[in-house]
């Protein structure tokens, strides 16, 4: 049974993907007014799933579609053909979408919004981490962040309170970073943190430059 914070980050994920319609949506926007802690789940979850539009790729169906639906429609003359016209691709249009649609919104319903990773310096954009329960992944989109030398790259750390920061991956600068976690077990209290390390990550295993980013597990 789910609680109180996983039903509402499943209400806020709906939103965002704008598939929550009718009553249940206007009491949500009616929360939203009065409960910030909402408001910004809501927004973390617009954030976490707008670069999923730039890996969207159409896909035109098939020959045979086409000729079916031509098919099915009823002879035509004259100035009327243009009506037809258009309906034919309308209706190729709507078949398209019910192609693309499962794609869409099946990938970030996986992913709960973890952490906000914040910049140690003011105007250097923020990072939101999604997490996978299921298959163990983190994600990482990339909000405002500014570019990096070819010299550099981006290396996450999980960091227990007390103990040495646990290395789980390079990411990338600039687009969504999927990471796998094994065999790291992530646990409220930790800090997940993002430096500044030569190309290709740290060469000791442990953060030799400049944390730019980081922010506290507050639940999972």
């Amino acid at each position: 049974m789910k609680n109180r914070g996983e039903y509402d980050s499943a209400l806020a994920a709906e939103y965002a993907l704008g598939t929550l319609r009718g009553p249940a949506r206007f009491r949500l926007e009616q929360r939203i007014r009065h409960e910030p802690e909402l408001a910004a789940l809501v927004a973390q979850w617009q954030r976490l799933l707008a670069p999923l539009d730039d890996g969207l790729i159409p896909i035109m169906p098939p020959e045979r579609v086409w000729k079916k639906i031509q098919l099915s429609l009823p002879p035509v003359v004259g100035q009327r053909r243009w009506r037809w016209d258009y309906l034919a691709w309308a209706l190729a249009a709507g078949l398209a979408a019910v192609v693309l649609v499962p794609r869409f919104i099946e990938p970030p319903s996986e992913f709960i919004p973890a952490v906000v990773l914040n910049g140690s310096q003011t105007g250097s954009g923020q990072w939101i981490v999604g997490l996978d329960k299921k298959t163990r992944h983190l994600q990482l989109t990339p909000v405002n962040a500014p570019p990096i030398a070819v010299a550099n790259s981006l290396q996450l750390w999980a960091i227990p309170a007390g103990e040495k920061p646990i290395s789980l991956g390079i990411v990338a600068a600039q687009r969504v970073t999927r990471l796998a976690l094994d065999p790291v077990q992530l646990s409220r209290g930790m800090t997940i943190a993002i430096s500044l390390e030569p190309a290709g990550g740290s060469p000791t295993g442990q953060p030799t430059g400049p944390v730019l980013y980081s922010g506290l597990l507050a639940s999972l």
